[in-house]
C-alpha cells in the first residue's frame, strides 16, 4: 500500500489514558501535543473506567473520581480548541452480571467511544474463572467478547486476543481458532467493531492484538476495525498506526474507523495513511 505526502488530519487516537488508572504518566494536555504532532484529527481518551465493589482498584479510577475525568478532558478540550478534537470515552471491563453497572455508568455522561475489555488478568476475573488450564481460560476469554459484543453496551472490543499473553507458551493458534471463529461470528451478528491495538507489540508475545490470523478471520466476516495505540504515556499516541494499517491492508481491509458520538465512521486506508506525520 503506497504512501505519498501527507494530507489533511482525519484519523483519531481512539484508545488512551490519565493518570487515574494509577499506571499511566502524563496530563491529557501531553496526550494532545502528541496527537497534533502525529497529524491526527482528534483524540479521545478512553481511561479504565470504576468497577463496583471497589474491584481491582489498584490499576483503574474510583467510582468517585468519575466526575474528575470528566472535567479533566474538559479542560484539554478548551485547551486544544481549534487544534485538536478532544473527545471522552471508556474502557469498560466486561464479564458477565456486570450489565446493570455498566449501563449506569455510560448514561452518566454524553461518551463517544466506549471500549469493552475482557482483562483475564484482573484478580476479580481470575478469581471466578480460571482453574488452571491455560486453555480452559483461553475459550472463556472468547466466550466473554461475544457476550460482551452481545449486550450492546460497547462500540468496540479492545486488544480481541489479549489471552494469548496469560500463557505464551501454551497459546497455540490453531487449537483454540475453532472458539474464536465461532466466537466471530457472534461479534459480526452484532456489528460490534474491534480494535487493532498497537501495544500488543510490548507484551509477551510481540504482535498487534490481534495477530494476522485472527485478523484474518475479522475481515473474512466483515467486522469493523478501530485502531487504538492503548497509550499510557503521551509519546505512544498513534504509535505503530502506520504498522497497524499495513497489517490491516494484508488482512483484506481497505478502511479504519471512528467513533464520534458512539456512531461509527469509516475512513479509507489510504487516506489515513496519507494523513499522518
Amino acid at each position: 500500500m503506497p504512501r505519498t505526502t501527507a494530507s489533511f488530519p482525519v484519523l483519531y487516537e481512539s484508545h488512551c489514558h490519565t493518570t487515574l488508572c494509577k499506571h499511566a504518566t502524563g496530563e491529557p494536555e501531553e496526550y494532545c501535543s502528541h496527537a497534533v504532532r502525529r497529524g491526527l484529527k482528534g483524540i479521545i481518551f478512553t481511561c479504565h473506567a470504576p468497577l463496583p465493589h471497589g474491584w481491582s482498584a489498584d490499576v483503574r479510577m474510583a467510582d468517585g473520581e468519575f466526575n474528575d475525568y470528566v472535567k479533566m478532558i474538559g479542560r484539554a478540550r478548551i485547551a486544544y480548541a481549534g487544534r485538536l478534537d478532544v473527545r471522552l470515552g471508556l474502557e469498560s471491563d466486561y464479564a458477565p452480571g456486570l450489565e446493570p453497572w455498566l449501563k449506569e455508568l455510560h448514561a452518566r455522561e454524553p461518551l463517544h467511544h466506549v471500549l469493552g475489555s475482557v482483562h483475564y488478568q484482573m484478580d476479580f476475573y481470575r478469581k471466578k474463572y480460571y482453574n488452571g488450564d491455560a486453555f480452559e481460560y483461553q475459550k472463556t476469554y472468547y466466550e466473554h467478547l461475544a457476550m460482551a459484543a452481545e449486550s450492546g453496551l460497547f462500540d468496540t472490543l479492545s486488544h480481541p486476543d489479549l489471552i494469548k499473553n496469560e500463557a505464551p507458551a501454551q497459546w497455540h493458534f490453531p487449537r483454540v481458532q475453532p472458539y474464536i471463529e465461532a466466537s466471530l461470528d457472534r461479534i459480526a451478528a452484532t456489528g460490534v467493531a474491534m480494535e487493532v491495538n498497537t501495544s500488543g507489540m510490548f507484551k509477551s508475545i510481540r504482535e498487534m492484538n490481534p495477530g494476522k490470523a485472527q485478523l484474518a478471520l475479522m475481515a473474512k466476516r466483515g467486522i469493523p476495525v478501530v485502531l487504538g495505540s492503548d497509550a499510557h504515556r503521551p509519546n505512544r499516541v498513534a504509535d505503530g498506526f502506520e504498522a497497524a494499517m499495513l497489517l490491516l491492508h494484508q488482512a483484506g481491509y481497505n478502511e479504519v474507523n471512528i467513533f464520534l458520538d458512539r456512531r461509527r465512521q469509516p475512513i479509507s486506508l489510504q487516506v489515513a495513511l496519507k494523513s499522518l506525520r
